[in-house]
């Protein structure tokens, strides 16, 4: 699907278990491959998400209003090596996101608020951020780290991602700083799989994801880990 010029892909997620993880892999490793980017099978990724003062990202994913948009920056094993500033624009189930490249110091400037460091960056998309930033005074919000389980399927260029450990950060915003604590956000053995595709979704994947597909999750990682957020801060007030 076009929108103008940007290319949008579908994104389905499922709330699964470990079990039922298993059994999709062993079904996917026959067709599909890991991601390349993998290490032994998968990587860490952690984003600190931002929001406004009037949070309308988080209000705008509860309410379920079908155009929004957030930014993040995401990093991948707590290293400075690759640091992107992210927005996803989401359409119902399309989605379409936006990459910029930061460096180190152009990154803990922002996480610190120090905003007039990417004033003149050459990049749109940091232009944007910055000039949302001054208008609606958009601020870290919560950190969002999962271990993530990748694997591609060519044609369609699908991607399937196991996501687990959900857990949410909020005792400070340094990303690249392991030690900040992290509190679970999903209960059980629950975890998450996300199936992202382009124009069409292989009859041969279908078929695969199927016996998961009964289970489709509204929430977002973001909206959950916020949430773990205010109720942690509703029980201190209390």
């Amino acid at each position: 699907m076009n929108f103008g010029k940007n290319v949008y892909r579908h994104e389905l997620k499922y709330l699964i278990n470990y079990g039922e993880m298993e059994v999709l892999r062993r079904r996917l490793e026959a067709v599909a491959s890991v991601d390349s980017h993998a290490v032994n099978g998968q990587y860490m990724i952690r984003s600190l998400y931002f929001d406004d003062m009037w949070g309308n990202s988080y209000e705008e994913k509860m309410m379920g209003t079908a155009s929004r948009k957030k930014y993040r920056i995401r990093i991948y094993n707590y290293s400075d090596t690759v640091i992107n500033l992210e927005r996803k624009h989401k359409e119902g189930n399309y989605i379409y996101k936006t990459v910029a490249r930061l460096t180190r110091e152009e990154a803990d400037a922002v996480i610190n608020g120090d905003l007039d460091r990417i004033a003149g960056h050459p990049d749109r998309l940091v232009k944007e951020f910055y000039a949302g930033s001054r208008f609606s005074g958009m601020k870290p919000e919560v950190i969002v780290d999962y271990d993530r389980i990748p694997m591609v399927y060519e044609p369609g260029t699908v991607r399937i991602t196991f996501d687990m450990h959900l857990r949410g950060g909020f005792a400070g915003y340094d990303i690249f700083d392991p030690a900040i604590p992290v509190y679970s956000a999903m209960e059980g053995d629950a975890l998450i799989m996300e199936v992202k595709y382009t124009e069409f979704l292989p009859d041969i994947i279908r078929h695969i994801i199927a016996p998961a597909g009964s289970v489709y999750m509204a929430a977002s990682k973001y909206t959950l880990c916020c949430d773990v957020k205010r109720r942690t801060y509703d029980m201190e007030v209390i």
